[in-house]
């Protein structure tokens, strides 16, 4: 077998603008590939700051761990009380996680919350859920976080980072129940409650699918957002923003600036020849050995990837068309990100008897012929 690597870059020709990204109106900002969480941009990351009601999306997660959407949950008298936004919750009205969830996530009610809060608390209360807020955030990773209230109102020592809320959205992505509420528009309880969603980039900017929006007086307009594109999955995050609109114009501006950086490309071709193998007693003719099938991957369109291509110098006879003979790796630094095997493209009998003596015969002469050259002083 023999091996060679060769360098891949992948350009996106007109489409591909390597420029800088927008500078957001903000405290702290960040846009980020959505499979693996590589930050594409950010400025001040790390820094702790209000979130508002993105704490929100923690507040769910503990339920979703701890729920089932069809349990019944009985608002108390505390819970009714929570202001600023609110659903209209009623002391001792009874309504499900669900119904719950999606006036928390959709509209942003601080009443569910806390009701929500209640009841997975239990005797333990708001309290309780807290602490089981923070050994959440603590087992993903948000390492700047520190929650105070399952609701996001401005309260002394809660606070977390565009870092932290970027690894919080998109694990709270991960949950099909979460997801499929989040991308809601509108929703309603009994009683003729309706509200709207507070994202207004779900109505606005193509791709849209979440997550969270938040505002207080402490943490300004600030808001985790995901979109979808030709199977790209970015995430951006502004904490800070000095009002609804320059937030939501902030955010189209960084998830369009990545959404610039990548694309979905066949990084392996099907059918292409990645190597050409000599043949056993045939001087003149070479084996194609090809792709078995395409493999496409997310890329950043400036990326240089290395190919590496395994394969032998010369097969053994036979061949059986279809015959794995080697393989080709796509390489992202030490990580393969694709790897398919090198079929032949045709069947090869075993070299006959004739073949084999035609073969030597031709060797014979052309060593021969090399050596009278020598004594002759023709060649070299």
């Amino acid at each position: 077998m023999v091996a060679g690597a060769a360098s891949l870059m992948f350009v996106a020709g007109a489409a591909f603008a390597a420029e800088e990204p927008p500078a957001p109106n903000a405290a702290a900002a960040l846009v980020a590939e959505g499979v693996d969480g590589e930050l594409l941009w950010r400025r001040a990351a790390r820094k702790p700051l209000p979130i508002a009601s993105i704490t929100k999306i923690m507040t769910a997660l503990v339920v979703l761990d701890r729920t089932k959407l069809t349990d019944t949950v009985v608002v108390s008298e505390r819970a009714a009380q929570i202001g600023e936004a609110t659903a209209g919750l009623r002391p001792g009205e009874r309504l499900t996680v669900e119904q719950l969830l999606t006036a928390m996530l959709v509209t942003s009610a601080n009443d569910a919350a806390n009701a929500l809060a209640d009841h997975v608390g239990r005797r333990g209360g708001v309290k309780r859920f807290v602490t089981l807020m923070n050994r959440k955030a603590e087992a993903i990773g948000m390492r700047d976080t520190q929650f105070v209230r399952p609701d996001g109102l401005d309260v002394e020592g809660h606070v977390s980072s565009a870092s932290d809320v970027m690894i919080l959205a998109r694990r709270a992505m991960q949950n099909q129940d979460f997801r499929r509420i989040v991308q809601l528009q509108e929703g309603a309880l009994p009683g003729g409650r309706g509200f709207e969603t507070t994202n207004d980039l779900l109505r606005s900017y193509a791709g849209a699918t979440g997550v969270k929006t938040g505002h207080t007086s402490d943490a300004g307009w600030s808001q985790a957002a995901s979109a979808r594109r030709e199977g790209v999955q970015l995430y951006a995050v502004i904490l800070g923003g000095p009002s609804r609109e320059r937030r939501n114009s902030d955010l189209a501006a960084l998830l369009d600036w990545g959404f610039q950086q990548f694309g979905r490309v066949d990084v392996v071709h099907g059918g292409a020849v990645y190597a050409r193998s000599k043949i056993p007693f045939d001087d003149d003719r070479r084996l194609d050995l090809v792709a078995d099938r395409s493999v496409s991957r997310i890329v950043q369109w400036d990326e240089a990837l290395v190919e590496r291509v395994v394969a032998p110098a010369m097969v053994s006879l036979p061949v059986v068309a279809g015959q794995e003979l080697g393989s080709v790796q796509v390489m992202d630094g030490d990580e393969v990100i694709a790897e398919r095997p090198l079929i032949a493209t045709e069947s090869i009998s075993a070299a006959t008897v004739s073949n084999r003596a035609n073969w030597y015969l031709r060797q014979a002469l052309d060593h021969a012929s090399d050596a009278f050259g020598r004594v002759l002083g023709v060649l070299p």
